[in-house]
């Protein structure tokens, strides 16, 4: 997983730097402030990881991951990928199995 810049927002989806749609998990509400996306979940679901020495603002914050890497949130939520986007707009993992979803500002 690349490391990258805060988020944007690109026709209504926060999006990475290269305009990939980024997501929430509905099973991160359980416990706030953490990502509960370990293991092979971050093969399928990449968490949006930050750069060395990037600065929070505004609704996004920082989380340092179990593996002590750190990860980008929006309103307290970590952001990740969906692996099998492959352009800028791909959208193939909101909605999957209820609890995958577009994160929108």
């Amino acid at each position: 997983t690349l490391a990258v810049a805060q988020p944007r927002t690109t026709n209504g989806v926060l999006t990475d730097e290269q305009g990939m749609s980024l997501y929430v998990w509905d099973n991160d509400l359980t416990v706030p402030g953490k990502s509960v996306c370990e293991g092979p979940c971050t093969i399928t679901w990449p968490p949006m990881l930050a750069k060395d020495g990037a600065k929070a603002s505004g609704d996004y914050s920082l989380l340092v991951r179990e593996d002590g890497k750190t990860q980008w949130t929006y309103k307290g939520r970590p952001l990740y990928r969906w692996y099998a986007d492959k352009k800028s707009g791909d959208k193939g993992g909101d909605g999957l199995r209820q609890v995958w979803h577009v994160a929108t500002p």
